[in-house]
């Protein structure tokens, strides 16, 4: 599953399609030009539109609605604890320098835990989360997040870590094996608003009783029509369609 993870990543990054119909051109050239200038210019086209965001955005926006953000009179005291997934830490070779952590654009999966233990300091925290990275050595995501949870003052005894799972599905299931963890008691979810449907819909299959806390939001209420960047509507596009195919794909060998 986790080798199968790493093809769909592949296969939803828009820039792998431009790349694979650029190549296709190449070696229709000689063959079939008129082929090889129609895919040419095929992958121009998808190159230029991956850059205007208004479409990622509606992509995302979708994904983000099904579970939106607590209200503010929202209170916990009922919750055991809040379970955060990985995937906000840069990889363990990029932890270069002593007392710093290194996260990522999805920081606030990380950084909105101090705030809410600060509200309701009776809650456990769980983050789950292994090495991610094909080949990945050194600090498990686990370790890297020990120690920048320390740094936000959160104490040792509230901190459990599974470093095994490598992705949402062994989320879910690894981290119901740790001694003391009970499922069915009330936890939140913490995952960026864009991967909470596949997030919530595998530990609620999983057996979990969990309540979504979305944050990291990046599609706003509606965007500019003129908005374009090439850079961030590829990353857009990358983040929507690996959620959304991720989730189907879930669906169909019933993990979700």
């Amino acid at each position: 599953m986790f080798l199968a993870s790493k093809l769909l990543a592949f296969l939803t990054q828009p820039l792998a399609w431009v790349a694979l119909l650029l190549l296709a051109s190449m070696l229709l050239i000689r063959a079939s030009p008129r082929w090889a200038f129609r895919l040419g210019a095929i992958a121009f086209g998808t190159l230029l539109l991956l850059g205007w965001e208004p479409l990622p955005n509606a992509a995302l926006r979708y994904l983000e609605a099904q579970y939106p953000a607590p209200a503010g009179d929202h209170r916990w005291q009922a919750q055991v604890g809040v379970i955060v997934l990985g995937g906000a830490l840069e990889p363990a070779y990029v932890w270069t320098v002593p007392g710093q952590s290194a996260l990522n654009d999805a920081a606030e999966r990380m950084t909105e835990v101090a705030p809410l233990l600060r509200r309701y300091p009776h809650l456990q925290v769980l983050f789950t989360g292994g090495e991610g990275e094909l080949f990945g050595s050194g600090l498990s995501e686990a370790e890297r997040a020990r120690q920048f949870f320390q740094a936000q003052g959160v104490p040792p005894d509230k901190l459990l870590l599974e470093s095994d799972s490598r992705t949402t599905f062994e989320n879910a299931i690894l981290s119901r094996r740790i001694a003391g963890i009970d499922a069915t008691k009330p936890w939140l979810l913490i995952t960026s608003a864009y991967h909470m449907p596949r997030s919530m819909a595998v530990f609620l299959k999983a057996g979990w009783n969990v309540t979504a806390y979305p944050v990291d939001f990046r599609s706003g209420l509606a965007t500019p029509w003129s908005q374009y960047s090439m850079d961030q509507g590829v990353k857009r596009w990358r983040l929507a369609l690996h959620e959304l195919l991720g989730l189907l794909a879930y669906r169909l060998a019933g993990r979700a």
